[in-house]
């Protein structure tokens, strides 16, 4: 089955520095195959039959090993990511105008509610809930005075990982060319 894995907090700011060949071997060594990552950030595209919740654990302890790193693994599967990107509004961008981002939520976050634990600025945030996800818009002139700026430090924040939407939609194309 092809899966998509999403690891936080890597190669951000020069903290948490991981060469995407190497990260491409350690998914290997676990039996993935058809492994191929996407940019310097943590996405990771690959085959394998295990279990997620079985293959989650392992992955994070092999991460932990070849990078002495404590990284969280989120993986997805090509429904899931087809279902986000279906509910991705097309003129949703990340682009000179327009700041759009995909939060990846871990289990113990996910859930409609989610969206009431955050500081929406209805004036200036859009924020929908996808299972699994939240999709945040914001025009680019008014990032600052988003009440989604305040979200980083928050227990809400540690359970989540962001890519932009151009990001996502081209994850998507990735996983289904392999299928």
């Amino acid at each position: 089955m092809t899966r998509l894995g999403l690891l936080r907090g890597i190669n951000v700011g020069g903290k948490n520095k991981v060469e995407m060949a190497r990260l491409r071997d350690t998914f290997e060594r676990l039996g993935g195959s058809d492994v191929r990552t996407y940019i310097n950030t943590g996405n990771v595209i690959f085959d394998h039959d295990q279990p997620n919740a079985d293959l989650v654990p392992r992955l994070e302890v092999a991460i932990a090993e070849d990078f002495g790193l404590d990284i969280r693994v989120l993986l997805r599967n090509l429904e899931a990511m087809t279902t986000l990107a279906v509910a991705l509004p097309p003129t949703w961008v990340n682009g000179a105008t327009m700041k759009c981002d995909v939060m990846f939520l871990w289990d113990e976050i996910d859930s409609p509610d989610v969206v009431d634990r955050l500081a929406i600025r209805e004036d200036i945030d859009e924020v929908v809930y996808v299972p699994g996800a939240l999709i945040w818009k914001v025009d680019r002139d008014l990032v600052t005075r988003s009440g989604m700026m305040k979200l980083a430090g928050t227990n809400v924040y540690k359970a989540m990982t962001v890519r932009n939407v151009n990001t996502v939609r081209k994850l998507v194309e990735l996983m289904t060319v392999t299928e």
